[in-house]
């Protein structure tokens, strides 16, 4: 039975490793990354009547129970 020849498996793997981090970088390289969205300093606070004031809404629902 004929051995096995394991001399060239060195090198066929390190050039695997190598095409792939190749073809990994070209892939990564034209990837596009959207902008990161600029934030305000100010925060906007909308005043709304519900926010304080009770309404007849929840005034209705709650006299049912």
């Amino acid at each position: 039975m004929p051995q096995l020849n394991t001399s060239t498996w060195l090198l066929v793997i390190s050039s695997m490793f190598l095409a792939l981090f190749m073809l990994f970088q070209l892939k990564i390289s034209k990837h596009f990354y959207y902008p990161t969205p600029k934030t305000t300093t100010k925060p906007q606070n909308q005043q709304t009547p519900w926010n304080t004031t009770w309404t007849k809404i929840y005034l209705l629902l709650s006299q049912y129970q």
